[in-house]
């Protein structure tokens, strides 16, 4: 009974990682991916021109 509290503790702070490390990939494909799409939404309204 001691170590309950911990255990709460513990396992919110790697929910908290994952939450982090989701972000971080997020954000990367984003900054890798955001001229692409960019570009491609440049030729749809230049298209619709």
């Amino acid at each position: 009974m001691l170590f309950a509290p911990k255990e709460k503790g513990q396992g919110l702070v790697e929910y908290a990682l994952i939450l982090v490390l989701v972000a971080v990939v997020v954000i990367a494909v984003l900054t890798l991916l955001g001229p692409l799409v960019s570009n491609v939404f440049s030729k749809i309204n230049s298209a619709m021109s």
